[in-house]
């Protein structure tokens, strides 16, 4: 397995200075004088620590990220669509600083009024009563949870033959054993060797990638497999798949609901991108209206720091004994601080009516962009404030990386900043600005984005 080469231009080219209210390049890019840097890099760390845009960054605020150099990009990752508030919020930084000043810093699982009041703060905006929030740092280890939870359910009430785990073909969940077992893509499971056959993947039915969006098709996919409905503990998908974003079918997430409730099957949703406002609704699941039986939770949470969570039903969440289901950073004071000032200010703020109220401009502006290249913008996809282009082959749905590669750097070098493409073969073009961009900024993101794409594509 060959690990994947850095493709962004390493060799400082002139570009055309840019000086706009909300874009600032004044340099060659990649800056010289931080080339010693990504040497360092080189030097220290893993190949797998890069690939992204060369640019190192000095400090973020609210929409923006700077460098050292005199260089302001506009932020079109929000840190991998961890920074929903904006980066650098003056609330969060005060939380943090109270803590800072009293001290705390680590707790394990002894109580601190923080973990319980962000856990009972979790519960009140969640939608549904009866549940119950518990605290990781990682969404990884969220996801892990909510497997060890399902498989638990399973065995505890129904015995052994209660062992299979539905997921979704591209899916993520994480990057360690079990979340990637249960994510549906091969090539982040070569490293696994023999895999654990309970973990069960069927096609995602997004509309594109996958035309067939019936739920016969996950009904057909398990009897394929030999499994039957009392043999499933749980189903879990992403609230939206990350490669897109692509959404589920109302129809189709509707019909998954019945299948599991008339099953006693735990239905899981990995909120770990879509939650906390990104969609224009505090979760995901609301848009679809479904009642999950546990949440993932991460990312957005904060808006900084690590911290990741479950939400889940009662009865799931008590299952085990007290001590025996703890994480060494379960709810520390500093990601707790962090993650009740962001929800407060979630709470507040214009976020949830500013993603409402700028979808109709992202997608509109996006389809109009898509128009111009039908050949090679395959599809776009959008709701509240995330959206995704994929970028294929001309006339037909092969991914192609390098294009996408090619115009992300090209949005790059106008001060617009989008973490590499992502998607099944690097083809998304991924759009994650933070929930109170103005609205002249996001136009002017767009603006960027459609000179970019013309220049790579026509």
């Amino acid at each position: 397995m060959n690990a994947k080469t850095l493709k962004y231009s390493m060799v400082p080219e002139e570009v055309k200075q840019v000086s706009t209210k909300h874009r600032t390049i004044v340099t060659k890019l990649p800056v010289p004088e931080s080339l010693s840097y990504f040497k360092m890099m080189e030097d220290y760390e893993p190949l797998s620590m890069q690939g992204e845009p060369p640019v190192v960054v000095d400090r973020a605020e609210d929409c923006y990220v700077y460098d050292k150099y005199g260089n302001k990009w506009l932020d079109w990752a929000s840190g991998v669509l961890i920074s929903n508030i904006g980066n650098g919020k003056k609330a969060v930084i005060a939380a943090l600083q109270q803590v800072l000043d009293k001290p705390l810093l680590s707790t394990y699982v002894f109580p601190h009024e923080g973990r319980t009041r962000l856990a009972k703060l979790l519960c009140e905006i969640f939608p549904f009563k009866g549940y119950k929030a518990y605290f990781l740092s990682t969404g990884s280890e969220a996801t892990e949870n909510c497997i060890k939870l399902a498989k638990t359910y399973g065995l505890n009430k129904y015995g052994k033959e209660r062992k299979y785990f539905i997921s979704f073909k591209n899916a993520f969940h994480g990057r360690t054993m079990g979340a990637q077992l249960a994510g549906g893509m091969d090539k982040q499971k070569a490293w696994l060797g023999k895999l654990d056959e309970t973990f069960v993947q069927v096609p995602f039915p997004d509309g594109y990638k996958c035309e067939d969006t019936s739920f016969d098709l996950f009904l057909n996919t398990l009897k394929s497999r030999g499994i039957r409905p009392e043999q499933v503990c749980g189903v879990m998908s992403e609230g939206f798949q990350g490669v897109g974003p692509d959404f589920f079918p109302m129809d189709y997430i509707k019909k998954l609901e019945t299948w599991c409730k008339s099953n006693d099957i735990l239905l899981i949703i990995d909120e770990v991108q879509s939650g906390f406002c990104r969609s224009g609704r505090w979760f995901m699941f609301e848009h679809y209206g479904i009642q999950p039986d546990i949440v993932a939770c991460g990312k957005g949470i904060s808006s900084s720091l690590p911290l990741s969570a479950v939400i889940g039903r009662e009865d799931i969440m008590n299952m085990y004994a007290p001590g025996s289901m703890t994480s060494t950073h379960s709810g520390s004071p500093l990601p707790v601080a962090a993650a009740m000032a962001n929800i407060l200010e979630m709470k507040r703020g214009p976020y949830l009516s500013n993603a409402q109220r700028l979808e109709p401009i992202l997608r509109e502006s996006l389809e109009k962009i898509q128009k111009k290249h039908p050949a090679q913008a395959g599809c776009v996809h959008c709701l509240g404030l995330v959206a995704g282009i994929q970028i294929v082959k001309p006339g037909t749905k092969i991914p192609d990386s390098d294009t996408a590669l090619a115009i992300n750097q090209q949005c790059f070098r106008k001060g617009l900043l989008m973490f590499a493409p992502v998607g099944i073969g690097g083809e998304c073009i991924k759009i994650a600005p933070a929930l109170d961009i103005p609205e002249d900024a996001l136009r002017e993101g767009l603006e960027v984005l459609d000179e970019a794409m013309d220049e790579v594509l026509l």
